[in-house]
């Protein structure tokens, strides 16, 4: 996705990579709520409330993690790839 983006000279490359690899944790969040009403069995709202509280912050560190890890990749691969052209 990065090699794409620089080829068609996108220079928003940086918070494309990021939110490419971060959508991961708003799936991870729209997943906890298929798991909440077909797998768990809580009553009540208060319960409820914990719950989404915690799968929010989980998904929020999880999309901060992969979304760090998807801009460091490109950059590391922007700099390889910049690096191997030689200008005379």
């Amino acid at each position: 996705m990065c090699y794409f983006q620089l080829c068609g000279e996108d220079y928003n490359w940086w918070w494309r990579s990021f939110f490419n690899c971060a959508s991961s944790g708003g799936y991870l969040f729209l997943y906890s709520f298929w798991f909440l009403y077909s797998k768990m069995e809580l009553v009540g709202f208060l319960p409820t409330l914990v719950y989404f509280t915690y799968m929010s912050m989980i998904a929020l560190s999880f999309s901060l993690f992969t979304g760090s890890i998807g801009f460091f990749s490109c950059l590391w691969f922007t700099k390889k790839i910049y690096g191997a052209i030689k200008v005379d």
